[in-house]
């Protein structure tokens, strides 16, 4: 039994996780790995994961949190800039539901509804037969992120909440996307219609650092943020007969498996 087994699955686990999804414990951490000592981490972050540091930007890396959001080379992610073109906005691991009556069945049957998510009920009722895309950043992926479509977004949205894992481990014991924090953008894109795309925090994520807060004009391609330390989450949600589906992601929605997926891949097309 490794050690979130031990957590999440026992009773004794249970008690003891309390603290660590906790608001402090998460800001602590942040705290640490932005320091210069945390720099021993680096090292055995890289051997344990397997990362190809040939492949990033790595000039000024003063602490972890700097490397874990290192910067990927440009050629290494090429953006698909055809308009009708649904991209991935991270890497990680892609799972697609259909909203049905309001509903997602998530990752390992973890059950949530889209207005608890949004904490909007009229905004989650425009998404009722259309579709919600997880995208599920393990520490080994690249943790930088960015817009899936031109457009105008709005304000961010931020909900608190506590700071989960988002391995499996925790979503088959807990909602974990309706509980932990999270911010989203409500975007009115070019291709799609209005769709949502929300960041979601876990377990010792020191944030959530997004570009810009506040009402603008966002480009296909641009930057939206990244996540400091930890697994996380990005949720896209898209609106019915919005986009259609290629038959890879197709394959993996009717299976129910995660499919790995990296920023800028085409997933589908618009209507």
């Amino acid at each position: 039994m490794d050690t979130l087994q031990f957590l999440y699955g026992t009773k004794v686990g249970r008690v003891l996780l309390r603290p660590l999804i906790s608001r402090p414990v998460s800001v602590i951490s942040g705290w640490l790995l932005d320091s210069r000592a945390s720099r021993a981490l680096i090292q055995p972050f890289v051997k344990s994961n397997g990362i190809c540091t040939d492949d990033y930007e790595l000039d000024g890396i003063k602490c972890f949190n700097d490397f874990f959001c290192r910067k990927i080379k440009k050629e290494l992610r090429p953006i698909e800039m055809d308009d009708s073109a649904l991209i991935a906005p991270c890497d990680g691991l892609l799972t697609v539901h259909k909203v049905s009556k309001g509903d997602v069945i998530g990752v390992k049957q973890s059950r949530f509804t889209i207005s608890s998510l949004l904490r909007d009920k009229e905004l989650a009722k425009s998404f009722e037969d259309g579709y919600c895309m997880v995208f599920r950043l393990c520490v080994n992926h690249y943790h930088r992120y960015i817009y899936f479509d031109s457009g105008h977004k709005y304000k961010n949205r931020k909900i608190n909440g506590v700071f989960h894992t988002v391995r499996p481990v925790a979503l088959e014991k807990y909602p974990v996307f309706v509980e932990n924090s999270r911010e989203y953008a409500v975007i009115d894109t070019k291709n799609f219609g209005r769709c949502v795309q929300m960041e979601v925090g876990a377990m010792l994520v020191g944030r959530i650092a997004n570009e810009s807060q506040d009402s603008c004009m966002v480009k296909r391609g641009m930057e939206k943020g990244h996540f400091e330390y930890g697994g996380s989450t990005i949720i896209v949600l898209l609106p019915k007969d919005a986009v259609q589906l290629n038959s890879a992601v197709k394959n993996a929605m009717q299976q129910h498996v995660e499919l790995p997926v990296q920023m800028g891949e085409v997933l589908g097309c618009s209507k």
